[in-house]
């Protein structure tokens, strides 16, 4: 890999990728940075399939393939955001989970988003079996438990009929 990203951004006048890498093909290792601009991109595009054509893009590619297609696509987001409107504070919340976050007022693209992030962090903190602190049946008794109600399904009766 000859050239091997470091540091990514948005720059919003003209609407760029900014890229610092650091170039290996003459065994310098200089660091250098790289405008990519982002062309028939507006406030309605759709961001996945920009950062794709971005990281496959003949003159781009080698530059682009130590930069994930996610990053890509986070930085295509901050880009549409801001011409929308946006501040870049909302953009980064919005691309950040919160458990609180009510996931039934979002439309489908940003469900869509929120679930991938879901999916990474469950990857991140998920325990297989081959994993040296596995435990097989974890019982966890959490502390500041709220009081439990009682329920009709909870009480001890004797079914006669099953």
């Amino acid at each position: 890999m000859p050239f091997v990203a470091k540091r990514c951004g948005v720059q919003f006048s003209p609407p760029s990728i900014v890229l610092i890498y650091e170039s290996n093909v003459d065994d310098t290792n200089k660091i250098r940075k790289r405008i990519i601009p982002v062309r028939n991109f507006s406030n309605c595009s759709d961001c996945c399939m920009a950062a794709e054509r971005m990281k496959h893009h003949i003159r781009h590619r080698a530059y682009l393939e130590s930069v994930s297609l996610g990053q890509l696509e986070r930085l295509h987001i901050v880009l549409r955001d801001h011409m929308q409107g946006h501040s870049l504070e909302h953009t980064l919340a919005s691309l950040r989970l919160d458990p609180e976050e009510d996931l039934n007022k979002l439309d489908d693209e940003e469900l869509a988003r929120k679930k991938v992030q879901m999916d990474k962090l469950f990857e991140r903190n998920r325990r297989r079996k081959d994993d040296p602190d596995f435990v097989y049946d974890l019982e966890v008794e959490f502390k500041g438990e709220v009081a439990r109600e009682a329920c009709s399904w909870d009480e001890e009766e004797s079914d006669d009929g099953f």
